[in-house]
């Protein structure tokens, strides 16, 4: 095949449109190969392409003397020398019927995030199934995720059909195993169909080694499959992704119609503040147009100057999005780090990004039986329904309804990685009659009467470092010089306000919540609130300085080495851990996360306790001075 010729598939076909679909299931089903084939046969590669092809098949290929088509796919140098998939690859082709963009997504379990990544765009699946291997974990995990991205159209190939003597009882056993377990998961349609991707069986053109088989073939069902879009029927959504002034007589909110329609003249109102204006101008980079739809990229420019910034959202005012802080959702956790509930993350939803924590797990989600299972935490690729506590209200859809505004991505503050993709199910009623309360005296008011300036002294530091004693040493003078504090100690808390707590991980950060919160409240008292805990995480730390300002929390790190701590062992904890009697024992078993630039670092091994409390009272004196 010539370029001229390849040249004449590149536009857009007619007939029922463009289809988005992405290929999953388990590992060395043969997603990459079916691609491949789908290319090959429907002649949309160039000579070249093919010929690159033969010639790394020699090197990488597992097909013999054959050309082996997965390399059209693959294309990192890691995946073509280990034979899988890893990350998203994104292929075009057309045919007479419609145009298709096509997803070859990773089956091994540890990319499973790269997997919904594809999935988040689809309008169906192709779900494969080695005929030798039949319905893994793998294909299930992956049916469940497609499930909950909304997509309701599904194709089983049942692959490699050559390897079982084309049989037809493998086929209908395969069959009927996935569709007793598919059925939970609320697909509009499930298509089988008997492949060999390798040799092209079934895949465009109808195989004669499987004259049983009177369904259609892959492309033939992928080309009838019909898509309702139907982003335009939808309620106007317009997320605002930044105002454009460039100069002092334009202003207008530039963004991409997430879904429905917007005209000028039409009223709008932004969802969360309740402002309201018209479209005066509908701006793109070809000019000015009359209307805009879902999926276009333009600038709008309203009749009135209302307040406007990036993460708004605009809508016509009959048809307002839902705006609240606490949603079920269903999350499937793609970090490597366990999902920790009480921990606070990142949410990128629309175009906001706020602080995000999960409030609760309701259960877990057991991907073979689809099950409820309890749970405290998700660890890599589960997925459960959770209640999400964004840190403002935002602007939502249920995901069923809009995907483009009931999806969320959680982010690791620390790493910036994205560790969860989120699915919003429903918003959570809170008690309308709770409101925030402004009092008659407020924090400045009482640091006045205590003429001091409140703060947060934050002891961390491992298990013997001495921060306890320090501690002690700090309040006692900071009480001589006239200084109102209290003291919050890690042993005494877990004696009352949090006795219910363990040492897991889940429950080491809601520890550190509920302190946070406290030494919040001493903050609003107006007191100087010393808190001693080994805080392990630096997660939580940070939570806890984001809860004052930036003048009212000062960090101290007692920078002891835990072969010293180990030496001192003042309660006899790390004798018992070492002997297997504490589980779960920081430093040992479980990290800690040493402070990278800490207000006040003392270092144990040098500087006494006497000193370094006079140290840190020096620094508070002239921190908290009126």
């Amino acid at each position: 095949m010539d370029r001229a010729s390849h040249a004449t598939t590149g536009g857009t076909a007619p007939g029922r449109g463009l289809l988005r679909f992405l290929t999953c299931g388990s590992v060395d089903d043969g997603k990459s190969t079916l691609i491949g084939r789908l290319l090959h046969d429907s002649r949309t590669i160039f000579d070249d392409q093919m010929a690159a092809v033969r010639r790394d098949s020699l090197r990488h290929g597992t097909t013999g003397d054959d050309a082996d088509l997965a390399l059209l796919v693959d294309g990192l140098e890691a995946e073509r020398e280990q034979g899988i998939t890893i990350d998203v690859a994104y292929r075009f082709f057309t045919t007479p019927a419609r145009s298709f963009i096509v997803a070859d997504t990773p089956g091994h379990e540890q990319y499973t995030r790269n997997m919904a990544t594809g999935a988040s765009n689809a309008d169906a699946a192709v779900i494969l199934v080695d005929a030798r291997k039949g319905i893994l974990t793998q294909t299930r995990r992956h049916s469940h995720v497609c499930s909950l991205l909304g997509i309701r159209s599904v194709l089983l190939a049942v692959n490699k059909m050559d390897l079982v003597d084309h049989s037809e009882a493998v086929f209908d056993r395969i069959v009927a195993d996935f569709l007793g377990f598919a059925g939970q998961l609320g697909f509009a349609s499930i298509m089988p169909v008997p492949i060999s991707a390798r040799y092209g069986d079934n895949v465009i053109h109808a195989s004669s080694n499987m004259p049983w088989h009177r369904g259609p073939t892959v492309l033939g069902h992928l080309e009838t499959i019909d898509v309702d879009h139907g982003r335009a029927d939808m309620p106007l959504r317009f997320p605002v992704q930044w105002i454009n002034r460039p100069d002092a007589g334009f202003r207008g909110a530039a963004g991409t119609v997430a879904s429905g329609v917007v005209s000028v003249g039409d009223a709008v109102i932004v969802a969360a503040s309740g402002q309201q204006s018209e479209i005066s101008r509908i701006v793109t980079f070809d000019g000015d147009r009359q209307t805009a739809r879902a999926a276009d990229a333009v600038t709008l420019v309203l009749a009135h100057d209302i307040d406007l910034a990036r993460g708004d959202v605009l809508s016509h005012p009959q048809a307002r999005p839902e705006v609240a802080n606490h949603v079920a959702a269903n999350l499937v956790w793609m970090g490597d780090e366990p999902m920790l509930p009480g921990r606070s993350y990142l949410a990128r939803i629309g175009t906001m990004t706020v602080p995000v924590q999960v409030s609760t797990l309701k259960h877990k989600i057991d991907v073979n039986t689809l099950d409820q299972r309890p749970g405290r935490t998700l660890r890599l690729n589960e997925i459960g329904l959770c209640n999400i506590l964004f840190g403002q209200a935002v602007p939502i859809d249920a995901y069923a309804a809009n995907r483009r505004m009931g999806a969320f991505i959680m982010i690791d503050r620390a790493t910036n990685r994205t560790v969860g993709a989120g699915m919003i199910d429903f918003v959570l009623r809170r008690a309308t009659n709770i409101h925030r309360h402004s009092h008659l005296i407020n924090k400045q008011a009482r640091a006045a009467r205590n003429h001091h300036k409140p703060c947060i002294i934050w002891f961390t530091g491992l298990s013997g470092s001495g921060k306890s004693t320090i501690a002690d040493l700090v309040e006692r003078g900071l009480h001589a010089e006239g200084i109102h504090t209290m003291l919050l100690d890690g042993d005494n808390i877990r004696h009352g306000l949090n006795s219910d707590l363990g040492f897991t991980a889940a429950d080491r950060v809601e520890n550190i919540r509920r302190v946070g919160e406290t030494a919040k409240l001493f903050v609003e008292a107006g007191i100087v609130v010393l808190c001693s805990f080994i805080s392990p995480f630096a997660e939580e730390r940070a939570m806890v300085r984001g809860l004052v300002s930036e003048s009212e929390f000062v960090e101290v790190f007692i920078d002891v080495p835990i072969e010293e701590c180990i030496r001192r062992d003042p309660k006899g904890l790390y004798a018992k851990a070492l002997a297997g009697k504490i589980a779960n024992f920081t430093g040992l078993d479980s990290p800690y996360e040493p402070p990278v630039a800490p207000d006040i670092r003392i270092d144990g091994l040098q500087d006494s306790e006497n000193v370094a409390a006079s140290r840190i009272i020096a620094y508070i004196l002239e921190r908290c001075a009126p």
